[in-house]
């Protein structure tokens, strides 16, 4: 059997009404300043401990706040859910933008990769260390790489460096910020023709 029930009316915060604690949560004391007879003698005094967030433990005679949720007709009923939800798809926004900005610095790292390997076999192949034509090579590795190769060009006048920029395409939703760029110079090494 629930406890009884009063209405604050139409003036209480939230709508709450006020119910009478159960009896299992005494401590043992009564209400003091009561005498035998009188509206509330013996009654139990209720303990603080173990109330619900919700629940002031203020009130006469062990009374408390119980929350009924929103009026009808009150105007900020629902609104939590919409915040909640705006917040939610903010946040969901922000980590496709975030994942998606990963993936073109990922694609940049591979580009630049791609360029690096490229330049070196096509200098190999302006030092006469391996056969072929320099930008044949270059395009060949770049494309083992999975890159295209954007632009390669001998170094004059010792023509035994090569310049090499190779370029990887960003997925859908970001190709408008153009390819992924790596751009690379390899030669023989300092003293060496």
């Amino acid at each position: 059997m629930d406890p009884p029930r009063v209405s604050w009316g139409s003036g209480a915060p939230g709508g709450c009404t006020r119910r009478r604690r159960p009896p299992s949560r005494t401590t043992g004391a009564t209400v003091p300043g009561r005498e035998d007879g009188a509206a509330g003698a013996g009654q139990p005094l209720l303990a603080r401990g173990g109330q619900c967030g919700a629940c002031d433990g203020g009130g006469p005679h062990g009374w408390h706040r119980e929350a009924c949720g929103p009026r009808p007709g009150d105007p900020d009923a629902g609104s939590g859910t919409v915040h909640g939800t705006t917040m939610a798809g903010a946040l969901c926004f922000l980590l496709i933008a975030l994942l998606l900005v990963a993936q073109a610095g990922i694609l940049t790292h591979r580009a630049a990769k791609a360029a690096d390997l490229s330049a070196l076999a096509a200098a190999d192949v302006a030092r006469g260390l391996s056969s072929g034509i320099p930008c044949d090579v270059a395009a060949r590795v770049a494309e083992e790489n999975g890159a295209q190769l954007a632009d390669c060009s001998v170094v004059a006048p010792e023509n035994t460096s090569v310049d090499v920029t190779a370029t990887i395409e960003l997925p859908q939703p970001i190709t408008g910020l153009g390819p992924a760029t790596g751009v690379s110079r390899a030669g023989p090494p300092a003293g060496e023709p």
